[in-house]
């Protein structure tokens, strides 16, 4: 993590790269590997998308120089994935955002934090409890992580506040749902709010499995308190559980539908916790080694350390894929390049609109 301030060109051309069409975060990382800075990675994108096979532009300056404005109106910060300050356990997560726009009190991510999800059509029961959950793990020193929506989400917030940071799908001045308006005001100001997209963007349903990557990312573990099957909750404890965190439910009545999604957790391995003293003894003790044993396993391509990106060349991987998603390490097996070469081969094809990615480091041809 570097500990220098970036410059405002430099913060302006990352800004720029991570908006442009067809760069996520996995290929913004790559670009900044190989070329070293932000402004060199922009450079460098209309010759990466020739070589993909297509025309290529990069987002408009002006577009960007519109969205620093809108987040400074908004009283907003930026956080870039390589800035102190950058919440450590996030990142260390798979496709964690490169940049984050951020209003309240940072502090709150550097804390133990615990996330708390449950049902929008929550029971009374059930969003006291969350209440009552939130406020006891609030107290004891943790920092309660949620998505604002109705129900659970909403109850978490007011249990632990101030103590609390609220991670929203949608830019970081556009309140939703709004009946939580003052709610996610009075978190940007004494708590802290996170937000991936940019200003002004409105959520959509693609905006949430992303939102909820770093809701369970953030936190060291992630309770459900009531949740249907097939709910967003339960994609929240799963990717909790890929990032090698803590789930954790509480149980309910089978009779209930809103607990069916956490009785099938505890069956298939989540820890049940009754309490919040439960909770507590859990994850005060967390070393990176979850009692928990939901999850599933995930092999996503990692680096390694002696592959050289900034100096590969692309390897010779078209005829190997089809639009069948394909794990880029038998790509590596099978075209006998590098790892890096690999990638490179890979990162033209996507900022050319012709890769896409898929969980587990798979990834496919889209043309």
């Amino acid at each position: 993590m570097s500990d220098s301030p970036l410059s405002q060109a430099e913060a302006f051309a990352r800004i720029r790269l991570l908006r442009s069409p067809n760069i996520g975060p996995v290929s913004y990382a790559q670009l900044l590997r190989r070329y070293g800075s932000g402004e060199a990675a922009v450079a460098a994108l209309p010759e990466l998308g020739a070589r993909g096979g297509r025309a290529y532009r990069a987002a408009p300056a002006e577009r960007i120089a519109e969205e620093i404005a809108a987040v400074r109106k908004a009283g907003a910060r930026y956080l870039f994935h390589d800035q102190p300050g950058y919440p450590a356990l996030l990142a260390e997560t798979p496709g964690a955002p490169p940049i984050l726009t951020w209003s309240g009190d940072l502090a709150l991510a550097s804390r133990p934090c615990v996330a708390m999800v449950g049902a929008r059509n929550a029971s009374a029961a059930a969003v006291k409890l969350a209440r009552e959950f939130a406020a006891a793990l609030a107290a004891r020193g943790f920092t309660i992580v949620s998505g604002l929506a109705r129900g659970i989400d909403g109850a978490a917030h007011e249990g632990a506040f101030p103590a609390t940071i609220g991670v929203i799908a949608s830019g970081i001045d556009i309140a939703y749902p709004p009946q939580h308006a003052d709610l996610q005001e009075r978190i940007a100001c004494d708590g802290l709010l996170l937000a991936e997209q940019p200003p002004g963007t409105e959520p959509r349903g693609s905006h949430f499995p992303s939102r909820n990557r770093i809701i369970a990312g953030l936190a060291s573990g992630t309770l459900v308190v009531e949740a249907a099957p097939k709910s967003g909750s339960l994609i929240t404890a799963r990717l909790a559980g890929e990032a090698g965190r803590e789930v954790m439910a509480i149980p309910g009545s089978p009779l209930d539908a809103r607990s069916q999604g956490c009785n099938q957790l505890i069956r298939d391995g989540a820890v049940l916790v009754q309490s919040a003293d439960d909770a507590i003894e859990l994850l005060s003790g967390f070393d990176g080694l979850p009692r928990s044993s939901f999850r599933d396993t995930v092999s996503a391509f990692r680096f390694d350390d002696s592959d050289d990106l900034a100096a590969a060349e692309p390897a010779d991987i078209a005829t190997l894929l089809t639009s069948a998603p394909v794990a880029v390490d038998e790509l590596i097996r099978q075209s006998g390049g590098s790892g890096a070469a690999v990638q490179l081969a890979l990162l033209e094809l996507e900022i050319a609109g012709r890769l896409e990615r898929h969980a587990g480091g798979r990834v496919s041809i889209s043309d």
